[in-house]
């Protein structure tokens, strides 16, 4: 009797267990919608005179403020972080709103940055402070631009342009904040990792179809 005791702990277990969690894996892998179809960036230009479009790409989006040199350390946070352990995926991009005049600032970050860091995915677009906080507005965020028309939050944009997050009162997250890079490594990561795995599925589930027809 002992023996059975032991084997079943020993191999039936762990296989229960891991179909018990399988088979509960699509509860896990739908990260909620905040805000939906929020709008494109429109004409608004990068530091390389270039349109950043928010479309079919997954989008970290932020706004940095007129104080971003001061707060570089939020952008070394979310490039530590964050950004150099995914940026070679090439439907991510980095995106953050800055106002007018905030365009040599941003040069002196991303020159250091790219002393050790291949800056291909960051991208730094322009506004007036009226074009960020009516763009922001339309977000419909509880939480508010500061006076510098910045936040140390960070937002996660979908594909179909949705910003993502999570919606249970207990637990509610619209953004991360890069300030605290233990919020990065822990909810941001695990709600960036649910964003990825959503994706990879959706293509896995688009390759059998293709083959079965």
């Amino acid at each position: 009797m002992k023996k059975n005791i032991v084997l079943f702990v020993l191999f039936i277990l762990p296989i229960v267990a891991y179909l018990f969690f399988a088979s509960g894996v699509n509860s896990f892998t739908k990260l909620p919608v905040i805000t939906s179809k929020v709008a494109d960036l429109g004409n608004w230009e990068s530091l390389k005179g270039e349109k950043v479009s928010l479309n079919n790409k997954i989008t970290i989006l932020g706004f940095s403020g007129t104080e971003i040199l001061k707060n570089r350390g939020n952008l070394f946070n979310l490039n530590e972080k964050i950004y150099q352990r995914y940026h070679s995926f090439k439907d991510l991009q980095f995106v953050m709103v800055c106002p007018l005049g905030a365009e040599k600032d941003v040069k002196k970050i991303m020159d250091a940055f790219d002393d050790f860091t291949d800056v291909s995915q960051w991208h730094f677009v322009f506004a007036s402070p009226e074009e960020i906080k009516a763009y922001y507005t339309q977000l419909k965020l509880v939480n508010k631009l500061d006076v510098n028309f910045g936040t140390s939050n960070v937002y996660i944009i979908d594909k179909e342009r949705n910003l993502r997050g999570r919606k249970d009162k207990k637990d509610y997250l619209e953004g991360y904040d890069t300030f605290h890079p233990s919020e990065l490594s822990n909810e941001m990561l695990d709600d960036f990792k649910v964003i990825l795995y959503e994706y990879r599925a959706a293509l896995k589930k688009n390759h059998n179809a293709t083959k079965q027809l």
